[in-house]
């Protein structure tokens, strides 16, 4: 006993260590499960998988014999549990999908946990490492790729002075955006019409310059332009 109880505490303060480094970089990125949410998972994680692996100090002989407990199940109900925790942080807004990222590194944080709760110093300080690198570097990386936006539109105007179709593909195409879906819609008892869309842009530039022409315009009553999905924001 006198070993587990230096072993203990060493594999939660790892665990503690490994996702507070992690959990420091989700809280840089802003995102709402950070610091202490990756310390606990991970911790939890580790606490866990110990209490499996040294199983036969707190069991006795006969309920090892009778029900031995495999530690390989422990871990599959951990990544189980770490799912549902995983899923609360998606949130999904229209066309925008967030929290992917956030749920991915909840994930692979409750790994980490499971490979502190063994022992697994070195797999722990590696994988702790190849995260790190994942969550900052390749948002570096990200950046300098090409990457097409995509930004939700609409344009209203009073039903009588509606601008026809063609005109607005042609104002779109004219400011270098494509149009991935149109719809329209008639609202206040009919008295404006509206055009929805989905505009695809390398630029997003673009859409300030749009903005722009769309205030000049007097027969548009009102417009409005807004990102649709994390990755306009290159943070996820």
């Amino acid at each position: 006993m006198h070993s587990e109880a230096i072993a203990i505490p060493l594999h939660l303060f790892v665990a503690m260590a490994a996702g507070g480094l992690i959990g420091l970089e989700r809280s840089y990125s802003g995102r709402p499960a950070g610091l202490r949410t990756h310390t606990l998972v991970c911790m939890a994680s580790s606490l866990l998988m110990f209490a499996a692996v040294y199983q036969k100090d707190w069991l006795s002989a006969n309920a090892l014999e009778g029900a031995p407990v495999d530690p390989t199940r422990i871990a599959q109900g951990i990544m189980t549990g770490i799912g549902f925790l995983g899923a609360g942080v998606i949130m999904k807004e229209k066309l925008s999908v967030r929290g992917l990222t956030t749920a991915a590194s909840i994930w692979i944080t409750a790994a980490i946990g499971i490979l502190a709760g063994i022992g697994f110093y070195n797999a722990v300080a590696l994988v702790t490492i190849l995260t790190l690198g994942t969550l900052s570097l390749y948002r570096m990386l990200e950046s300098r790729i090409p990457t097409l936006f995509y930004f939700q539109h609409s344009i209203r105007f009073l039903r009588d002075s509606a601008m026809a179709e063609p005109e607005v593909r042609n104002l779109m195409t004219r400011h270098g955006l494509t149009i991935a879906s149109m719809g329209y819609t008639l609202t206040n008892g009919g008295k404006y019409f509206e055009y929805d869309m989905i505009l695809g842009t390398r630029s997003p530039e673009r859409m300030e310059r749009l903005s722009q022409t769309l205030a000049k315009q007097d027969s548009v009553v009102g417009f409005r332009i807004s990102p649709a999905g994390e990755l306009h924001t290159r943070r996820t």
